[in-house]
């Protein structure tokens, strides 16, 4: 019999460390597939992928595990991607769930079956801080991830060790830049995703020494690195990860709000708190990716995917030709993040 992991276990002195290991992925997108596909050729025991979206054309050029086949029928990206996977490793147990990860629908399968690890395969910021409590809550363990043109940024969170993602908040990113309307390059995700993808494999193989803690980052087409230690970020004052942590974000109040307008083919989309938004900065970068947009200081409007959205300073923003609260939802994230 031939040993499908040998090269693997020559590496690791050791084998099949993954065989009993499970990993609840939560996205599989442009980071989810390829982490994905990267988990089930290690020879990962179980695999659990949620999603909420299904595979459209402009997902080919990056999401790995898909075929144009899967675009022309529109297919669920976790049902799709399971069937791609099984025809790779036929020994690995994967679930596919299609739905969208609310806090319910995370907990259920964070309670039927607790893994080893959570991955982050989203594209946005509400689904993360949700992951990022279910990890303090539940005492796993899980690795941020997010890209965007030719920029990515990874880091490790491990409960009771590390800062969690609410402590990082101050060295993070600013918001505004998203896949939608900045664009990305394939690059930019394989080298997200080589990050995450080995620190997991560190993980999961129990080789807690090597796992980094630190936050990296990089651009491939400016040719930067960098890296931080974040040891020292970590807040007792916390509410996700500190002395008297509620985990804010299993919380349904703290979701993203949607309402259809009266009589307006109109729906408004409202942060789960106050945020203040740089509209020209913005606008700046929509314009520079082929986005018309006008803005006047207080509020932003621009034509996105056929639907007219006007974006307000606090966060706020309508969206008008639809009365379809999950598809608004979805566009305000991907425009936002």
């Amino acid at each position: 019999m031939h040993n499908r992991y040998s090269r693997q276990e020559l590496f690791l002195k050791e084998k099949q460390p993954f065989a009993n290991k499970h990993v609840l992925l939560v996205g599989a997108g442009a980071l989810g597939s390829a982490l994905a596909e990267m988990l089930v050729r290690a020879g990962i025991g179980r695999l659990t992928i949620i999603d909420r979206d299904y595979v459209d054309w402009t997902n080919l050029q990056r999401q790995q595990l898909y075929k144009e086949q899967d675009a022309q029928e529109r297919l669920p990206k976790a049902e799709a991607a399971k069937k791609r996977l099984e025809e790779i490793n036929s020994d690995v147990f994967i679930s596919a769930v299609t739905a969208d990860g609310g806090p319910e629908e995370l907990s259920a399968l964070m309670n039927a079956h607790l893994p080893d690890l959570l991955l982050d395969g989203t594209d946005n910021f509400e689904t993360r801080f949700l992951i990022n409590d279910l990890s303090q809550k539940y005492n796993v363990p899980w690795i941020y991830g997010a890209c965007v043109g030719s920029q990515g940024i990874s880091c490790v969170i491990v409960p009771g060790e590390t800062p969690c993602l609410a402590c990082l908040l101050d060295v993070l990113p600013a918001e505004g830049m998203t896949c939608d309307t900045a664009g990305i390059i394939a690059p930019a995700v394989q080298m997200t995703t080589a990050i995450q993808g080995a620190e997991a494999l560190k993980i999961l193989a129990g080789r807690w020494e090597e796992v980094s803690r630190e936050l990296v980052s990089f651009d491939l087409w400016k040719n930067t690195y960098s890296s931080i230690k974040i040891a020292s970020l970590k807040k007792a004052s916390c509410p996700s990860c500190g002395k008297e942590a509620s985990h804010p974000y299993l919380s349904e109040a703290n979701r993203t709000r949607t309402a259809v307008l009266c009589g307006r083919d109109t729906v408004q989309v409202r942060p789960s708190e106050e945020r203040a938004f740089n509209l020209s900065q913005l606008a700046l970068t929509m314009e520079q990716h082929g986005t018309k947009v006008k803005t006047n200081g207080f509020l932003l409007s621009a034509i996105v995917s056929g639907k007219r959205i006007v974006l307000f300073q606090d966060g706020r923003m309508l969206i008008h030709g639809t009365k379809n609260t999950a598809d608004a939802k979805k566009l305000y994230q991907q425009l936002l993040g």
